[in-house]
C-alpha cells in the first residue's frame, strides 16, 4: 500500500486559487475511481473534483471556506501500489484532479444524514430561514443542514416540519415584556463563503477600480405595458410570455447602436476599451446560493419572444443550480432589477470589466402633468451606472434617453 497526494487542478481561465465549498468524503471513507471528492468554486462557477483512482481517504487538505492555491495538495489517499509520497515525507510528482464537466449546482448531499449543529456552534442560515424557524418555534441547532458549507436551507425546515406534523407555521404573538422592550446581548458571526464571498470580492474590486457615476431617469411605461398585454393576449399559447425585461433588452440593443462604447469592456492595465458588436446581456438573478448573472447571448439578433424564452431558461437554470460556466460568463452589459422591491432609485455597481449597468426600479402609478392636465401614469425609474474613465456624462445621458424613447414609443422596438 502507498500514499497518493492529489493536487488542486489547473481549471483554466488564469485561475490561481479556488475556494473549497464542500467535502464529499471524510477521512477513513473508501473512494471509487471517478467518485467526486470535493466541490470547489472559481470566480465563475462551482466545479466537482473526481478522484483519478480508487483508495481510502487518509487526510483532507483544507476546510470548507478556505482558499487553496492551484497545485497545492487537496487530499491524500491510501492506494494500491507505491503512491507518490515517500515514507520519509518527500513527495514525488503526482496527479492532479481533473475537474468534472458537471454544471454549476449546489453540492449534492451524501447518503449519510447530515447532523445538526453541535452545542456551542452557531448554525448558518439566511434571514428568511431564521424567520421561518422563529415562526415554527424551533431552534436552528436542532435542524440537520444540507446546504453548501453546512448552511440550513428552506428544504431542511420542510423536512423537519414533515417529521413534526403537529407544528404549524404561525407567527408568535409578542408578549407584554416584548412590547415594553427587552435588552438583547446576543450576537452572531456569519462566515462569508461560497458565492457570497465571490460577490463581496468582485463588488469590492469593481468599486475600488471603477469611478462610478449613476444617472437616473424616469420612464413612462404605460404604452409599452399596454402593448405587452396585447401581444401576450394575441399570441397566448403560441409564443413565450412577454415581461417588460425582453422589451427592455430590445430597447438597449437599439440604444447601443447609437452609443456603441456602452457595450464594451475596459482593460485598465492595457488602457484599451473594446467595443463589442455582439451584445451579451447579463441578467442579474437572485438564487438561494446568492446573486448570479446568467448571460443572454447575441441579444442583437433576437426578437422579444426569443429573448423572453432564453431569459426564462437561464433564470430557471441559475435558480436550480444547473447553469454552466459558459452561461455565467462573457456578458458585455448587465441588467439588474429588484422587481417589486426595486425602490425609487438605486446606485448599481458595474460588473467588472464592463463599463455600464442598467438598474430597473419598480413601476408605480403616480400623477404626471401632460399638456397642462394631471394624469395617472405608470412610471418607472432607470438607474444606470457608468465607468467615468471611458463613458462621459453626455454619452451616458444620451444612451439612457435613447432607451427611454424606445420604451415610451414602443413601436420603435420593432423597427431596425
Amino acid at each position: 500500500m502507498g500514499e497518493l497526494a492529489i493536487k488542486v487542478p489547473d481549471i483554466g481561465e488564469g485561475i490561481a486559487e479556488v475556494e473549497l465549498v464542500a467535502w464529499r468524503v471524510q477521512p477513513g471513507d473508501p473512494v471509487a475511481e471517478d467518485q467526486v471528492l470535493a466541490d470547489v468554486m472559481t470566480d465563475k462557477a462551482t466545479v466537482e473534483l473526481p478522484s483519478p483512482v480508487a483508495g481510502k481517504v487518509l487526510s483532507l487538505g483544507g476546510t470548507v471556506g478556505q482558499l487553496i492555491a492551484v497545485g497545492a495538495e487537496l487530499i491524500r489517499l491510501e492506494v494500491e501500489g507505491g503512491g507518490n509520497v515517500e515514507v520519509a515525507g518527500t513527495q514525488k510528482a503526482g496527479p492532479t484532479l481533473a475537474p468534472a464537466p458537471a454544471p454549476v449546482r449546489p453540492p449534492a448531499t451524501s447518503a449519510v444524514k447530515p447532523a445538526p449543529a453541535q452545542p456551542g456552534e452557531r448554525p448558518i442560515a439566511s434571514p428568511a430561514v431564521r424567520r421561518r424557524a422563529w415562526e415554527l418555534g424551533v431552534d436552528l441547532r436542532q435542524i440537520p443542514a444540507s446546504g453548501t458549507a453546512g448552511r440550513i436551507v428552506q428544504a431542511d425546515l420542510d423536512a423537519w416540519q414533515a417529521r413534526h406534523p403537529g407544528v404549524q407555521s404561525a407567527p408568535q404573538q409578542p408578549c407584554a415584556s416584548a412590547l415594553r422592550g427587552v435588552e438583547r446581548h446576543d450576537e452572531e458571526a456569519v462566515p462569508i463563503t461560497g458565492v457570497r464571498r465571490r460577490i463581496a470580492q468582485r463588488t469590492q474590486e469593481s468599486a475600488r477600480r471603477i469611478p462610478h457615476f449613476t444617472y437616473v431617469e424616469e420612464v413612462d411605461v404605460g404604452e409599452v405595458e399596454r402593448l405587452r398585454a396585447q401581444l401576450n393576449e394575441r399570441w397566448d399559447g403560441e409564443r413565450p410570455h412577454l415581461t417588460l425585461l425582453p422589451l427592455l433588452v430590445r430597447a438597449l440593443v437599439l440604444a447601443v447602436q447609437r452609443y456603441p462604447q456602452v457595450n464594451g469592456r475596459f482593460d485598465d492595465e492595457a488602457g484599451v476599451l473594446t467595443r463589442h458588436g455582439a451584445m451579451h446581456v447579463g441578467i442579474a438573478t437572485q438564487t438561494e446560493a446568492g446573486l448570479m448573472v446568467p448571460v443572454l447571448r447575441h441579444a442583437e439578433a433576437r426578437d422579444p419572444w426569443s429573448s423572453a424564452a432564453e431569459i426564462a431558461r437561464l433564470a430557471a437554470a441559475a435558480r436550480a443550480g444547473h447553469a454552466t460556466r459558459d452561461e455565467l460568463s462573457g456578458s458585455t452589459i448587465t441588467i439588474t432589477s429588484l422587481g417589486a422591491l426595486g425602490g425609487i432609485a438605486s446606485t448599481p455597481i458595474i460588473n467588472l470589466p464592463e463599463v455600464a449597468i442598467v438598474g430597473v426600479n419598480r413601476i408605480v402609478l403616480r400623477p404626471v402633468v401632460r399638456d397642462g392636465a394631471m394624469l395617472p401614469r405608470s412610471m418607472m425609474n432607470l438607474s444606470c451606472s457608468f465607468d467615468h474613465r471611458v463613458i462621459d456624462g453626455q454619452c451616458a445621458a444620451g444612451f439612457v434617453q435613447a432607451v427611454r424613447a424606445a420604451l415610451e414609443s414602443p413601436a420603435l422596438l420593432f423597427i431596425d
